[in-house]
């Protein structure tokens, strides 16, 4: 009897296990930055660029092309509309440097290959732990 409540208990515990950080791995990493796919015009890249200067998001980011120039996602379509565009005030110059985890300042760009296979093997153990209760029921069950 004791040996039936512990299996139930390991596998219930495995189930849990799979069950809670098989979801939470894409939230653990889910992030609020942007690119410019993102956006279907330059002009809407260009207003999220302008909300922060210092560019999180590197939607000012020239490839290829020397220095960054203040205007985001220039390979996008722009609108067109019959409203003269609306001048962007001066760039203003920041000692920190913004090029994200090119420029050294980390980040994360999803799991790293040990989130991978620890998730894995949570998986395997899960599966593992399933089957083997699975098998010892049935052996119980056919030795009665």
């Amino acid at each position: 009897m004791k040996g039936r409540i512990r299996i139930r208990a390991l596998c219930a515990t495995a189930i849990t296990v799979v069950v809670t950080a098989g979801p939470a791995v894409q939230v653990a990493h889910a992030r609020g930055d942007l690119d410019c796919s993102d956006f279907s015009f330059q002009e809407d890249a260009q207003a999220e660029f302008n909300r922060d200067r210092n560019d999180p998001n590197r939607l000012d980011d020239d490839h290829g092309r020397g220095r960054d120039d203040d205007i985001a996602c220039e390979d996008l379509p722009r609108r067109v509309s019959p409203v003269a565009p609306i001048a962007t005030p001066p760039p203003t110059v920041s000692p920190l440097p913004t090029r994200g985890v090119r420029g050294g300042l980390g980040g994360s760009s999803g799991p790293s290959d040990f989130e991978v296979a620890a998730g894995a093997g949570l998986a395997v153990g899960a599966l593992g732990l399933t089957l083997g209760y699975v098998v010892y029921r049935r052996r119980l069950g056919s030795g009665s």
